[in-house]
């Protein structure tokens, strides 16, 4: 259960806080002034901090800084009823994830609690040293990081790439884009690291000392997204109490990420376009022109080329973001980096759970290099934690992974075979039992009529994409496009 710490000089808020965070299953502590709110850092241990940005004669700045010098990866949401650009700005600077403007609204609460804990557990995926999203921050007065207070990367993070072929030649396109300021497109399944590859790129960027600001377009409904992006003035529609600043302007001079663009509305996508065109925007309901310096990634898993033909993306928005791009392999076509990864996310498991498991069985190694990893890292990651809780011993061992893991094969293929068994006429009373010897069964036709049944339900799985339902099936295209021919699906 993830921990939050509330600080706010505010009883009734707290309770309210407490109260309603409890609801989404977190456990909840909080403290009315700052140094109680301090002290509780280092007997709570939270995952993330609410802090106020007045907390009486004490500055909100003050207090952030001292939970970053102790917690300097501990995600930290400022709330404010003074809302201004200056203060947004200011906190964003010294390593705050967000902030939110009084009042409070709990659907927006808790949609930037999520956000803050997704990142920080994706942060294990771009970093060389040990940093876990589930694990209690504990001080770093010892071995600090040092960081940029223009950034909210730490200085000298590098991301974990592997060293297969296609790994090594990821790496090449980064560098190779990131002194530029070109636009780019990042395409990868979900779980593949696009997120790591867009931080990467602003780490070797000229903007590095900026803000790098991640919004998912895919977990924000469409009545928000023109305010997350643009921000909007006091008033502007039902529930707008309070200035918000948007994305765009807390990224000024830095690097906006854009996770499954291809969500967004078609209406937003038509503000976006103006912004990226002319570099300016308004904010919903303002009148006054904001001039704006952002470097654009975006990440999708669809091609946008064939969404824009599609009608589903505008096709002169693609091409503005379309000045480079980058495919991320999913990781069973890079095999020979799953064993890295899964050393990497064993060392971190270790030391979360105070164990000591040095390495796999060998026929768990080999499950590895057979295994699809639909969900990619993400799956490794999560496969390696509940696996390293398991182990008993030092040897991470087949009984240790999950079902679906090591019953892959048996499961896929009895599900086909139970289709198609229900699928198959069955014998009325009347029919003679000698029946079935007249029209002998081949087991020829059979196993085509399974393998048939397999490749429709996959085309059907995957709304009919092809090059997703060769992927699921284990071959490549051109094979599928012929099996798809001979049994005229």
């Amino acid at each position: 259960m993830k921990k939050i710490l509330i600080i706010d000089d505010e009883a009734d808020i707290c309770m309210l806080l407490k109260r309603f965070l409890s609801k989404k299953d977190f456990q909840v502590e909080y403290a009315t002034e700052a140094a109680a709110g301090l002290e509780l850092l280092d007997t709570f241990l939270p995952n993330l901090v609410l802090c106020d940005f007045r907390l009486g004669k004490v500055d909100g700045r003050e207090v952030l800084v001292k939970i970053k010098e102790k917690f300097p990866h501990l995600p930290v949401i400022i709330m404010t009823g003074y809302s201004d650009i200056k203060i947004a700005i200011d906190v964003m600077k010294l390593g705050a994830f967000d902030y939110l403007t009084k009042p409070l609204f709990p659907d927006e609460i808790f949609h930037i609690i999520q956000k803050a804990l997704a990142a920080a557990a994706d942060l294990a995926l771009g970093e060389t040293e040990k940093t876990d999203d589930d694990e209690p921050q504990k001080p770093a007065d010892e071995a600090k990081k040092p960081r940029s207070r223009k950034s909210n990367l730490p200085t000298g993070e590098r991301s974990i790439f592997g060293t297969s072929p296609i790994s090594q030649h990821l790496i090449k396109q980064i560098a190779l884009v990131a002194p530029t300021n070109y636009s780019v497109i990042i395409y990868g399944e979900s779980g593949s690291g696009k997120e790591v590859v867009a931080r990467e790129i602003h780490r070797q960027s000229k903007r590095a000392d900026k803000l790098f600001i991640a919004m998912d377009c895919g977990a924000i409904s469409p009545q928000l997204a023109g305010s997350e992006l643009f921000g909007h003035e006091k008033g502007s529609f039902t529930g707008a109490l309070d200035q918000k600043i948007g994305h765009f302007e807390l990224a000024n001079g830095g690097t906006l990420f854009l996770d499954e663009v291809g969500n967004l509305s078609y209406d937003v996508q038509i503000s976006l376009l103006r912004v990226v065109q002319e570099r300016k925007l308004r904010r919903i309901g303002g009148n006054k022109e904001v001039e704006i310096d952002v470097r654009i990634i975006v990440a999708s898993n669809e091609k946008l080329w064939e969404a824009s033909r599609s009608g589903k993306f505008r096709e002169d928005l693609f091409h503005r973001f379309n000045e480079f791009s980058i495919d991320v392999p999913p990781l069973r076509e890079r095999r020979e980096d799953i064993l890295m990864y899964a050393h990497y996310f064993l060392n971190l498991t270790n030391a979360e759970l105070g164990k000591n498991v040095a390495d796999f069985a060998q026929d768990v190694q080999d499950l590895f290099f057979t295994y699809p990893w639909y969900g990619n890292l993400r799956e490794l990651k999560n496969v390696m934690k509940r696996a390293t809780l398991l182990c008993d011993s030092t040897e991470i061992k087949m009984k240790h992974l999950p079902f679906e893991i090591t019953n892959y094969d048996k499961v896929f293929f009895t599900e086909k075979a139970e289709t198609v068994a229900r699928q198959e006429p069955q014998q009325t009373v009347e029919t003679p039992r000698a029946a079935p010897a007249k029209t002998p069964i081949s087991l020829k036709s059979a196993s085509m009529e399974a393998e048939s049944e397999m490749i429709l339900k996959a085309l059907q799985q995957t709304n009919f994409n092809k090059s997703k339902a060769a992927e699921l099936l284990n071959i490549d295209r051109k094979t599928l496009y012929n099996k798809i021919k001979f049994y005229n699906l």
